[in-house]
């Protein structure tokens, strides 16, 4: 019996490109956090106009918000921006 001929091939295709996909947006959002912690004042205008999905900007803000690079008075500030 070939799994293929089943349809597998084509679920297992569409789980890669969600996998792919969840895993983009997560690069998107590390890199709006490290912008964060390196370009506090540059990469917060991104968070402000939002300009990034509401799923991108709130994973931006939870990872900011773990970062040790990121002062308390920042963190606070992102917590009242988050969608």
């Amino acid at each position: 019996m070939d799994l293929w001929s089943l349809g597998v091939g084509g679920v297992m295709t569409s789980l890669l490109q969600i996998f792919v996909l969840i895993l983009a947006l997560l690069m998107i959002a590390w890199y709006f956090a490290t912008a964060l912690a390196k370009q506090y004042a540059d990469a917060i205008k991104f968070l402000e106009s939002k300009s990034l999905s509401k799923w991108v900007h709130n994973k931006t803000i939870q990872k900011a918000r773990e970062s040790l690079r990121i002062t308390k008075q920042q963190k606070a500030h992102l917590q009242t921006l988050k969608q």
